[in-house]
């Protein structure tokens, strides 16, 4: 559908390249802002602009950050032993949500793929083992997805960390707190008993 409007069928357009955006949801937002005062408008153009100009990856974790080095590896009181590695930066706010971690990460921005042309070199491993040892680190706890490409990134790292001496852990898989078992899958089941803990 084209509208009379060049402008309004730009911003649809660069609206339903967003990741879950539909075209009826990409207008809907379209014509939403173009009720909203121009001041807003500017506030969240300038928003999206500084996303860009001032947002940068931390020089030791590769988090996202305004300052070389982000406010985590910043922090004295965090254990700096202890590294949870993880594939992008929204995994470490789902992490630091739980307030049960209190030691640093390392982001590689993404996992092994090779049908989707994603090698080590693309994820820079170096990257994490100069983390590694220059922070003295005694525990590599790997936080993947529980996906073929996840599982393919932890086995790497294991296999890349293990001859260091360094203990390598993954992150418990299991049901979910506050569903039944009965709906699990046996994938989903099976990890569950493979983990379990001690009561």
């Amino acid at each position: 559908m084209t509208y009379t409007s060049e402008s309004l069928e730009k911003i649809i357009s660069h609206l339903t390249g967003l990741p879950s955006i539909g075209r009826k949801t990409a207008q809907r937002i379209a014509l939403y802002l173009l009720k909203q005062p121009r001041e807003e408008v500017m506030e969240l153009a300038d928003a999206i602009r500084d996303l860009k100009d001032k947002i940068i990856f931390c020089s030791i974790c590769r988090n996202i950050s305004e300052q070389p080095i982000c406010s985590i590896c910043a922090d004295t009181k965090r254990n700096g032993a202890l590294l949870c590695v993880v594939q992008e930066p929204h995994d470490v706010f789902a992490i630091e949500r739980t307030h049960e971690f209190n030691g640093v990460y390392h982001v590689l921005g993404g996992a092994l793929s090779p049908l989707d042309g994603i090698g080590p070199e693309e994820l820079d491993f170096r990257s994490l083992l100069a983390h590694i040892h220059n922070n003295k680190v005694e525990e590599v706890i790997l936080a993947m997805n529980p996906t073929v490409e996840g599982d393919a990134t932890a086995m790497y790292i294991d296999r890349l960390i293990s001859p260091l001496g360094i203990q390598v852990t993954r992150i418990a898989r299991g049901v979910p707190v506050g569903s039944d078992l009965e709906y699990a899958d046996e994938a989903t089941l099976a990890r569950s008993l493979l983990g379990r803990t001690k009561m």
